[in-house]
């Protein structure tokens, strides 16, 4: 049977700067991610402090959220906002670090019921998949000597997964720690975002090794909430949990060009 066609799409709104592929053209994707970055924009007016705590939040109805005399129902927070504060609490940071995942997420589980059968969406570097063909995802580690060197075989069966990766060295997000990258595996790209951050904020120490140990070890606090994480700081690198297959590649990889199919 012949193989179904990939397609290839870039996509940026705003600050979502997406690579999607997928055996499944939907034209109204862009209009899907206009809406979540609408129904964001919309809480974080009415609770400025979704965007700047670092600390978890647990969210509330607004004010606007009472009975509506048009519907006749209570309106609810919106699912973008549910999702980035449950990964938060589940990491014990802010919502906002799971921004990027959360989003790639929603548009996975958007397009599935559309009917594709193979789509990553990759918000960045925070990735969102379910495939129905082995591919790679290639390691981004800033100026370690593993960067491009190093990939992830992510079988089918292993899907839908979330692979997100934070960095203190690459990049504009916020991180307290020096890891040049914290990659998490998880069932969720919302709660891999979140976690990657929270892991990667505890890489510090003098020592390359040093940083790694400390990121790992506090790792270990939330090894239900995922699959397993690989860090990499410098030339040291350590793994928690089960990762996929690490595989050899010689693909040139830079941030936002993860993987190769």
């Amino acid at each position: 049977m012949k193989a179904k066609t990939i397609f290839e799409e870039r996509i940026t709104i705003g600050e979502t700067e997406l690579k999607v592929s997928s055996d499944l053209m939907v034209p109204e994707l862009s209009n899907y991610i206009i809406s979540l970055r609408s129904q964001l924009k919309g809480y974080i007016m009415k609770n400025p402090e979704f965007l700047t705590s670092f600390e978890p939040l647990t969210v509330k109805e607004t004010l606007d959220n009472k009975l509506s005399p048009d519907h006749g129902h209570t309106s609810e927070v919106p699912l973008i906002v549910n999702l980035m504060s449950r990964a938060g609490r589940r990491a014990d940071v802010g919502p906002m670090a799971a921004v990027a995942g959360t989003i790639s997420q929603l548009l996975m589980g958007f397009m599935v019921e559309k009917g594709a059968n193979f789509i990553i969406i990759d918000n960045g570097g925070d990735i969102s998949l379910e495939i129905n063909k082995d591919v790679v995802v290639g390691l981004y580690a800033g100026e370690s000597s593993l960067s491009g060197e190093l990939g992830f075989k992510i079988k089918p069966k292993q899907t839908p997964m979330g692979i997100c990766t934070s960095s203190g060295t690459v990049g504009h997000s916020i991180s307290f720690g020096r890891a040049d990258s914290v990659t998490v595996f998880a069932n969720e790209a919302s709660i891999a975002d979140a976690l990657a951050t929270s892991i990667a904020n505890e890489a510090k120490g003098t020592k390359d090794e040093d940083a790694v140990q400390r990121s790992l070890e506090h790792a270990e606090e939330f090894k239900k909430a995922m699959r397993g994480v690989m860090v990499v700081v410098g030339e040291s690198a350590g793994t928690l949990g089960r990762i996929p297959q690490l595989v050899q590649t010689d693909k040139k990889v830079v941030l936002g060009d993860l993987f190769e199919v």
